[in-house]
């Protein structure tokens, strides 16, 4: 059983009997495009955001009307909201306070909690989680966890690379009991790509599973280290698409705004050319979200070179990669049968051109198209049922199979 489903059981023992019969547990319903660095909860900042295609800013208590007269919802920050609260009666009767104010306000999504805790403070956050989801189950802890290339000082556990994260997501899961994963991995340096990118993104991937929660990776969208570079385009493209193919139900960019020295999307105020490339995606995902928020991932694979824990694709899977070319192939469908799959260009510095083969019992293949909303007839199936996809540097299409 889930964590999600098994928290959910606990509560309706818990509420047994009682006259409340409406008691609202979170659920996603879409997927979440979001920032971190928001711009204030005005009118006018508000306005543009929701124009942009986020459906999620961060908020004071104060900024709540606001967030709402745009459509949007709100992660909430206050300063209430640290495990040292529930330790003094005082401020926990603020937070109690708190929380009754809020926990029915149309815009409210999530509590903000934390950033890269280390196992250490994993128990005092999963006091704080329990305590928020018994006084509000419609809405989520929200705490962003450290990437691979943390050492094992930051993530507070040993071992190798992966050996040293996976036991800091088992002692997360274990001890917070997360309703929402997320973390965030920066990859593009001024003079390389770091190595570790689907390693982590697998293994969030795997623990999300396990744990029946879905999750958030946090792209990077700005230069705030000195060793970063800005992506174009096509790397967030990249980023962005390689996410959806691995079942991910978030997109957060770091960073919205901030000073010049930070080079996010928006600097001092003004829009960068990366904030519009942003817009398109934005719109895209929000496209594609009805779709994916309906289907499972169910295995998300590589071709040849693998990278750095990427998996290849096995004789079981439905579909294959028949010809050369880098690619992620996911898998998306419901009750362990396969419905629809998503390939995505591994490179995002050229065109390819993917291959592939599907079942013999496939009627036909239908495109999921992003602009009209719609799955069409894709009708680029060769006499020898090999179908062919164009995909641009990063990008990723999705189909399903019609039988």
């Amino acid at each position: 059983m889930s964590i999600y489903l098994a928290s959910a059981l606990v509560c309706l023992l818990l509420n047994a009997g009682s006259p409340k019969s409406d008691i609202k547990m979170w659920k996603q319903n879409r997927i979440i495009i979001t920032f971190w660095s928001a711009p204030p909860a005005t009118d006018s900042a508000l306005a543009t955001v929701a124009a942009e295609g986020y459906n999620l800013t961060w908020a004071p208590e104060s900024g709540l009307d606001t967030v709402q007269k745009y459509g949007l919802k709100a992660m909430l920050q206050d300063s209430l909201l640290i495990p040292e609260t529930l330790d003094k009666p005082d401020q926990r009767a603020k937070l109690d306070a708190l929380i009754q104010r809020v926990k029915k306000h149309p815009a409210l999504e999530a509590y903000f909690i934390t950033d890269e805790p280390g196992a250490a403070a994993f128990p005092g956050l999963g006091r704080l989680t329990a305590y928020l989801h018994e006084h509000d189950h419609a809405h989520y802890a929200y705490i962003n966890l450290l990437p691979t290339y943390a050492n094992n000082e930051q993530l507070g556990t040993k071992g190798d690379t992966a050996a040293a994260y996976q036991e800091h997501l088992t002692q997360f899961i274990k001890q917070v009991k997360p309703e929402i994963l997320s973390y965030d991995h920066y990859h593009f340096f001024k003079t390389n790509d770091g190595e570790q990118y689907f390693l982590n993104l697998g293994l969030i991937r795997q623990n999300a599973q396990t744990a029946g929660v879905p999750f958030v990776n946090i792209i990077q969208a700005c230069t705030i280290e000195k060793t970063w570079r800005l992506p174009v385009a096509d790397e967030v493209r990249w980023l962005v698409y390689t996410t959806l193919a691995y079942g991910g139900r978030g997109i957060s960019y770091f960073l919205y705004s901030g000073p010049v020295s930070y080079g996010g999307l928006y600097q001092e105020g003004k829009k960068t050319p990366l904030a519009d490339d942003v817009v398109v995606l934005n719109h895209e995902i929000a496209a594609l979200s009805p779709v994916l928020m309906h289907l499972e991932s169910q295995g998300v694979y590589h071709t040849d070179p693998l990278p750095q824990g990427g998996a290849a694709i096995p004789e079981s899977s439905p579909v294959h990669v028949v010809g050369p070319g880098e690619f992620v192939l996911g898998l998306f469908g419901k009750n362990e049968k396969t419905t629809a799959f998503m390939v995505v260009n591994r490179s995002y510095k050229s065109i390819s051109e993917a291959r592939l083969s599907t079942p013999k019992s496939t009627l036909n293949i239908q495109e999921y198209d992003r602009a009209s909303k719609k799955w069409i007839k894709y009708p680029a199936l060769g006499a020898d049922g090999i179908l062919t996809v164009s995909l641009k540097p990063g990008d990723g299409r999705l189909f399903r199979l019609m039988r």
